[in-house]
């Protein structure tokens, strides 16, 4: 069954640290990877993000099952921006009738692909190690967000293993009716629309039964709230902030020293 719940070890550094700080994190890491257009730049910020993982408490298996896909993307986008660059540059490395791969294009893309592998990696580290129950306590306690949006966003993210429990009871109770899409692809087609909308039906059904219980609570007034569990800023959540910071001019200076690093 989908699950939401943290994969890591809950004494691990990471794990224990505010989920606020941990947000602040990924976006200076981020934001550093996108401002760079080089590839060292990501790929010392990806190295940083490599060394941090056993504070994480993270195995390597379910990190990996998590990556996988996001990983395959960057490298398809690697892929893409090299074979279509409007400009081959360089040596030329693959010449096969109308595709070519020179040096330059393959650089600029794997630029590209290492951005996203530092946004991807970097985010999934953040989503693993913290409760979505603690996030949302951190985002109306530092942020000051908006409790009915907070506390809906948390409810639907709880929801999350309910959709794929129906989806598998719907999809079983058409099996058993003898509704199955065998290798026919527009009966296939037809049988996952239909279910999607069936699921579809039943999730604005229950939203709009959360919706109604939240207001009854007193959700949508301008009185505040208080909170069970209180998330507080300690030394060691500022300390992770600036230790990306220093990652990321690290990163910078590295690669401006080398002369590689641009803009």
């Amino acid at each position: 069954m989908l699950t939401l719940a943290p994969v890591c070890g809950p004494e691990a550094p990471i794990a224990r640290a505010n989920p606020v700080a941990k947000l602040a994190a990924v976006a200076l890491l981020t934001t550093v990877a996108l401002v760079a257009a080089d590839w060292l730049t990501p790929l010392l910020l990806l190295a940083f993000v490599a060394a941090v993982l056993p504070f994480t408490g993270i195995r390597p298996g379910p990190l990996a099952v998590r990556l996988r896909w996001l990983w395959a993307a960057a490298g398809t986008v690697v892929l893409v921006n090299a074979v279509f660059a409007a400009e081959q540059t360089g040596r030329t490395l693959v010449a096969f009738g109308p595709v070519e791969i020179s040096t330059g294009a393959l650089l600029d893309g794997t630029a590209i692909g290492l951005r996203v592998c530092v946004a991807a990696t970097a985010g999934v580290l953040v989503f693993a190690t913290t409760d979505p129950t603690d996030l949302a306590d951190a985002l109306t306690q530092q942020l000051k967000a908006p409790a009915r949006f907070t506390i809906g966003s948390l409810a639907a993210l709880r929801l999350l293993p309910l959709l794929a429990a129906e989806w598998r009871q719907i999809t079983t109770a058409r099996r058993a009716r003898g509704l199955e899409g065998g290798w026919n692809p527009l009966r296939r087609t037809r049988l996952f629309a239909s279910t999607m909308f069936a699921l579809l039906v039943g999730a604005i059904r229950r939203a709009g039964r959360l919706a109604a219980a939240m207001d009854a609570r007193g959700f949508d007034t301008e009185i505040p709230r208080t909170h069970a569990r209180e998330q507080r800023m300690r030394p060691a959540d500022w300390a992770l902030i600036g230790l990306a910071a220093a990652a990321g001019a690290a990163a910078v200076a590295i690669s401006a020293a080398t002369g590689t690093f641009t803009v």
